[in-house]
């Protein structure tokens, strides 16, 4: 593995939210939106943030908007991401954890040129593994 992070949901005010968390923490700060990244959604969903993420030095929190109308509970919207090194690890933590849990995303190729995938574990925790894929 190369890191485990925290990744944050918000309804609506993720850009309102890393802001503040940027200008604390003293961080570089991006952030995409639905329709920067050309992702179709229901009506409203355009300004919302697909990613946000702070970064300097060692230091890496991300986070995005949920779907306009998409349940959201305050206190726990949170995921754990996974960075992982390659193909191989991403499929056996990503069926590990599943085991006795629920599968939000299937593991899939993405746009933003990574393996992919979600899931709640049986212990109710919300798991995000990625891997980078090789540029071409």
């Amino acid at each position: 593995m190369k890191a485990i992070t925290n990744y944050l949901n918000f309804d609506g005010n993720t850009r309102e939210a890393m802001t503040f968390y940027s200008q604390c923490l003293g961080t570089d700060l991006t952030v995409q939106t639905f329709k920067e990244a050309g992702i179709p959604g229901p009506p409203g969903s355009d300004d919302r943030v697909i990613h946000a993420s702070l970064t300097k030095g060692p230091i890496l929190l991300m986070a995005s908007d949920t779907m306009p109308g998409a349940p959201f509970m305050q206190g726990n919207n949170f995921f754990v991401s996974v960075d992982c090194e390659g193909t191989e690890e991403i499929e056996r933590l990503f069926n590990a954890f599943s085991d006795g849990g629920k599968v939000i995303m299937e593991l899939q190729d993405t746009f933003w040129g990574a393996r992919f995938g979600m899931l709640t574990d049986k212990y109710g925790i919300g798991w995000m593994f990625n891997h980078e894929l090789p540029k071409t």
